[in-house]
């Protein structure tokens, strides 16, 4: 079973394909450009370069989300396209679990998702280490970093923390969460490796969509949609006020 995965979820953008579990290729790039521009040649080249052909992948597989939105829609578009051209069914995998795949094979490590989201907050999970399996522990969610020290406190066991947003919960986090580490460099960001596997996860339990049911899944609302929010509010609050005063 070949699967060609796609991550896209973050600044950097990468693309893998795997059979039956073993990487084939893989190409990353951090280079700034936007993931419109790069992660289709991307594909076409990793493909080209092994001898590969679209229409001999089985799955198209994406990180779905959490992650940057304008990230997640490419991603997903992307994987869409694919699929429709191809004709294969699709692997919405969750960005947090694909993160923790590399990681598995640290046995009994408390692994610590982490993703930038901005005003204080990390889009987060947490799973524990088992060989070759992953427990997952806590949901994927947008938490503040205060409640997840308060949480991480709880376990007793090593942590080592992974993914674009490591960084910032290490130096936020280390002083008051006993057992915290980095995530070596080399494993520390999203990779369409870790997608690839999580697909393989769920191509056994039956959780593949077709192209034209794959979505991303945010855990939040967007910028744009928040501050719309926020003038309809005061609006409201406005209209309301000047209302008392008649």
């Amino acid at each position: 079973m070949k699967i060609l995965a796609l991550e896209s979820s973050a600044s950097a953008c990468s693309v893998a394909l795997c059979q039956d579990g073993t990487l084939i290729a893989q190409s990353f790039q951090c280079s700034g450009l936007t993931h419109s521009r790069t992660l289709l040649p991307m594909v076409h080249s990793m493909l080209e370069n092994c001898g590969e052909t679209l229409g001999q992948v089985d799955v198209i597989a994406v990180a779905a989300g959490p992650g940057s939105f304008t990230g997640l829609r490419i991603g997903v578009a992307a994987a869409k396209g694919l699929a429709w051209a191809g004709g294969q069914l699709c692997a919405p995998c969750s960005t947090l679990k694909s993160m923790a795949w590399p990681l598995a094979h640290l046995e009994g490590r408390l692994i610590v998702c982490a993703m930038d989201a901005r005003r204080k907050q990390v889009y987060n999970a947490l799973f524990r280490a088992e060989g070759e399996n992953l427990e997952r522990l806590s949901p994927d969610r947008a938490i503040s970093l205060d409640e997840l020290g308060e949480e991480l406190k709880k376990f007793p066991e090593p942590k080592i923390v992974v993914g674009d947003g490591a960084q910032l919960c290490y130096n936020t986090l280390s002083r008051e969460v006993s057992g915290l580490t980095l995530a070596p460099a080399h494993l520390r960001m999203q990779s369409a490796l870790g997608v690839a596997w999580a697909a393989e996860e769920l191509l056994a339990s039956g959780g593949l969509v077709s192209g034209g049911e794959l979505a991303p899944v945010y855990h939040r609302l967007s910028q744009a949609e928040r501050e719309r929010l926020e003038r309809e509010q005061n609006t409201k609050y406005t209209i309301e006020g000047d209302r008392t005063h008649v």
